[in-house]
Order: C-alpha cells, then structure tokens, then sequence
C-alpha cells in the first residue's frame, strides 16, 4: 500500500468534522512530498529541529503542528511558523511562546495537554491546573498566543475499556471549559486519537487525529 492510498483511505474514513494530522516524524521529505500531492496540509512532528528543516524544504502552504514535549528553550526555533502546538502542559511555556511569537508579530494556537493515562511517562495538566491556568490573570495577559482547545494521549494499553474511559474523562473536561471564552482562549480542539485508537478517540467526541503508522508505515 502506497502513502497516497493509505492517506486517502483514511482521510475518506474520517467524519467531516474531523481534522486529520499526519504525523511525518522521522520521515523523510520525500514521504511528506506524497502526502502533500494528494491534498494533506497538515503536518505534525515532535522535534523542533527536524520540523524546521522540513519547513523550509517543503511548500509554505503547510500548517506545522508541535506534537512533541516542548523545552521552553527552543520554542524561539518554531515561532515564525508553527501553526498549532499540541503539548503545552504549563503557564510558563505558555509565557515563553507568547514572547516568542510577539518577536514575530503572530499569533500561535496551542492546546493544553491534560494527562488522562495511568503512565508515568505522559505529561500534562489535570483538570484543576488547567482552570487555574485558564483563570490566572497572568495568561489573560498573554496577547500573542490562543489555546483553542485540549490533547491528550490515552494509555498504551489493548484495553479499549481503558483508553474509552481515558477518552471520555478528557471530553468531560472539554465541556466543562468549552463555555470559557476569553479573546486568547476558546476552546474549540479536542485533539485525541491515534493510529491505534482514533475510531475509538472520535466515538468519545475527537475533533483532531494524530495518526502516523498508518499513514507512512511504521517506524
């Protein structure tokens, strides 16, 4: 199977209310070149250094998603372009991409990361952290940054039981912060769902998928 045909299968899967990331980290140029010739836009890495070499290589019309834990001292690599950053999981990043982003006269979204698995190795916010983020008045003064929804990662388990549960804590939590709207906040994203779990992720309420494998072939 090509990754023309695999994207274009999925793509036609997917409800319309659905975005699709197609995470090409670790791929080459020349997979994304394919994805992009058949109509995908957006592209999510986890490396900073690698979504930038892949930027200026690659046409300008692409949306550049961060989906990867992001280190405060590298956002300033990112800032002229990225278009969405996933894993934001503290006010202090938060204040470090508003800085960044000022220097460049942008705007840049970002979701807040909630950690819904039973692993030690996920980041993310709980529910409480992110109300007092959201109603902190230092992140009201934040003018060059917009968190426009939640991301989450579900357990690495094969319990669907487990990742479903997972899934509709997150939704919970997007309802209950959904009314929330300030001229830098309103959330619209949820962003959940995987190669492995994304059927599952959109039943419980996904607006944004994150998948890779089954796009370009694992790893």
């Amino acid at each position: 199977m090509s990754i023309q045909t695999n994207l274009l299968e999925i793509k036609n899967s997917l409800p319309k209310h659905v975005t699709l990331v197609a995470v090409s980290k670790t791929k080459p140029v020349s997979d994304l070149q394919q994805a992009y010739e058949v109509g995908q836009r957006i592209f999510g890495e986890n490396k900073i250094q690698e979504m930038t070499e892949k930027w200026e290589q690659l046409p300008k019309d692409i949306q550049w998603h961060m989906i990867g834990h992001v280190q405060t001292n590298k956002v300033k690599y990112m800032a002229e372009y990225v278009h969405l950053i996933h894993g934001v999981d503290s006010l202090k990043l938060l204040i470090e991409i508003n800085k960044q982003a000022k220097k460049h006269n942008r705007i840049i979204q970002c979701l807040l990361q909630v950690y819904i698995a039973q692993e030690e190795t996920k980041f993310g916010l709980n529910e409480a952290e992110v109300l007092e983020i959201i109603h902190s008045e230092t992140f009201k003064s934040l003018e060059n940054i917009k968190v426009v929804g939640l991301m989450g990662m579900a357990s690495f388990t094969n319990s669907e039981e487990i990742i479903q549960n997972e899934f509709i804590t997150l939704k919970n939590i997007f309802d209950y912060v959904k009314p929330y709207q300030l001229t830098n906040c309103s959330f619209e994203i949820l962003s959940m769902g995987m190669s492995g779990d994304y059927k599952i992720a959109i039943d419980c309420g996904s607006t944004m998928v994150r998948i890779g494998s089954s796009i370009f072939g694992s790893r």
